[in-house]
C-alpha cells in the first residue's frame, strides 16, 4: 500500500519538474551534405578509398587462414607483444645469474687465496684508519701526555747504549 503512494507521488513529483522545452533540440549532430540532394553531373562524389593492406594477396590469405583455424579451435597465442618480452628478458636472466653463480663456485685456489689476502688488507687498513682518528679526536693532555712517556723512555734508552 505504502509503496503504491510513494510511486504515485513519485511520478507525479517526477513529471511536475521535468522542464517542457518550446523549441526541440534535433538529434542529428552532424549536418548532411549539400552534395547528395543535388544531381550536378559536375561535383566529384567522394568515394571509399581501397585500403592497399587489405586489397594483398598475402593478407587475404593469411585472414583465410586465421579464420579457418579459429574455427577449427587452433587459435595462436594470445600473449599480447609486452607480456612475450618481459617473458624472454626474465629467462635471460635467471640465465645470466645461474651462470655467475656457476663461475663463482668454479674458482681456482689462487682466485680463493688472493680474495682472502684482500680481505685481510681492507680490515688492516679499516683498523688503522680508526686508530689514526682516536688519535686525532682525543683531547690535548692525551697527546702532550703520550709524547712526555715517548722523550723519556728514549731519553732512558740513549745513556744506556
Amino acid at each position: 500500500m505504502t509503496s503504491r503512494l510513494w510511486s504515485a507521488l513519485w511520478d507525479t513529483v517526477s513529471k511536475d519538474t521535468e522542464p517542457k522545452d518550446p523549441f526541440p533540440i534535433p538529434r542529428k549532430i552532424m549536418a548532411e551534405p549539400d552534395y547528395i540532394d543535388d544531381d550536378n553531373p559536375e561535383l566529384i562524389r567522394p568515394q571509399k578509398l581501397i585500403n592497399p593492406v587489405k586489397s594483398s594477396r598475402n593478407h587475404q590469405d593469411l585472414h583465410r587462414e586465421l579464420l579457418m583455424n579459429q574455427k577449427r579451435g587452433l587459435a595462436p597465442q594470445n600473449k599480447p607483444e609486452l607480456q612475450k618480452v618481459m617473458e624472454k628478458r626474465k629467462r635471460d636472466q635467471v640465465i645470466k645469474q645461474q651462470k655467475e653463480e656457476e663461475a663463482q663456485k668454479k674458482k681456482s685456489d689462487l682466485e680463493i687465496e688472493l680474495l682472502k689476502r684482500q680481505q685481510k688488507l681492507e680490515q688492516l687498513e679499516l683498523e688503522q684508519q680508526k686508530i689514526q682518528e682516536e688519535q686525532e679526536n682525543a683531547p690535548e693532555f692525551v697527546k702532550v701526555k703520550g709524547n712526555l712517556r715517548r722523550t723519556v723512555q728514549e731519553a732512558a734508552e740513549a745513556p744506556d747504549s
